[in-house]
């Protein structure tokens, strides 16, 4: 085993731990999850199934937990909390599938390709309804603002992205305005979410939701790296699905700005105009690879993990931090 693939190990193991002290909770969310996603209708429940049940690692809701129990969580608070953040997340990922075309998720087919985009698309927001339900039974109004808050900022940012889609020419803070809006904001919304279920003070709250953003502009540039730096049958889905829908993402920009005319042209072909062949994103791929542009987002990705583990400072050690750190870093060095 060479010194990455040692990190990575430790860096898994941490997170296995921290999901093991987290368990208990996790268990309630899941038994949340399982009920609230039930209807009379028989389609939403076996759509809704299908996706959560994919094997997902589930990070937005331990995150919601721990950052409960770090601000000083006693009994079940955060729970329903932690529940309507998967029913936001898992309604997203509905919704994005249908848009982007995407044929895998979590290693499963699609589910707009089973039951049919309009199906996805309402059993989407029947799950954005349920995570609504679930606020409003908190009796925390401030909880309801931080969610609802990032339900419209992650809609904002896949708008953003949409509108922006198949641009060669986007610069890279537009780029990580989309990342921060499409998905980091849900992390850092997590994380406060759990703050305030723990009643913790505002410095507290503030310094977990700081690091759920940071988190999840890691989590979110490593994931544009693996688009063009994993294989499918790590990631879960279809390796340059990133290339193939046109998306723009950072390692892309960056090479870009690093290459000539020649393959500028090779770029618009295959993004802005999306003519494309077999043999592309092989290419796409070497071109990635020699410009150094997977290593400097995943550098980038690394700022961002340590900015999330500075925010943590507030905090006295112990093995939630702790966690929490080794989650950061997995954000970065993970594989899929």
């Amino acid at each position: 085993m060479d010194a990455a693939e040692a990190m990575i190990a430790r860096t898994v193991g941490s997170v296995e731990h921290l999901a093991a002290l987290a368990a208990a909770d996790m268990a309630g969310v899941d038994a949340l999850i399982v009920d609230r996603m039930q209807s009379p209708v028989s389609i939403i429940p076996a759509l809704a199934d299908h996706i959560i049940d994919a094997g997902g690692k589930r990070l937005r809701p331990l995150l919601t937990v721990v950052a409960a129990r770090l601000a000083g969580a006693r009994g079940d608070a955060g729970l329903k909390l932690a529940a309507a953040v998967e029913f936001i997340h898992t309604a997203t990922l509905l919704h994005d599938d249908v848009v982007d075309g995407s044929g895998l998720r979590r290693g499963k087919v699609a589910a707009h390709l089973i039951w049919g985009a309009p199906s996805s698309v309402l059993v989407g927001d029947f799950l954005f309804a349920r995570a609504f339900e679930l606020m409003v039974e908190t009796g925390s109004m401030r909880a309801m603002d931080i969610l609802a808050r990032a339900a419209r900022v992650i809609a904002e940012g896949e708008v953003l992205q949409l509108s922006r889609a198949h641009d060669v020419n986007l610069s890279q803070d537009t780029y990580l305005q989309i990342i921060s809006a499409k998905t980091a904001e849900l992390f850092a919304a997590a994380a406060e979410a759990g703050a305030v279920a723990a009643g913790a003070a505002p410095a507290q709250a503030a310094a977990l939701r700081a690091y759920g953003l940071n988190l999840g502009l890691a989590f979110q540039l490593s994931d544009d790296a693996l688009d063009y730096g994993g294989s499918t049958e790590t990631l879960g889905k279809n390796a340059g699905d990133d290339f193939r829908e046109g998306k723009a993402t950072l390692p892309l920009l960056l090479t870009i700005a690093r290459t000539g005319p020649r393959e500028r042209e090779f770029w618009e072909r295959v993004i802005s105009r999306q003519e494309q062949t077999e043999s592309d994103f092989r290419r796409a791929r070497e071109l990635i690879l020699t410009a150094g542009a997977l290593d400097a987002t995943l550098e980038m990705a690394a700022g961002y993990a340590d900015a999330a583990k500075v925010a943590l400072e507030i905090f006295p050690e112990g093995e939630l931090r702790d966690g929490l750190e080794a989650l950061a870093d997995f954000a970065v060095n993970r594989r899929a």
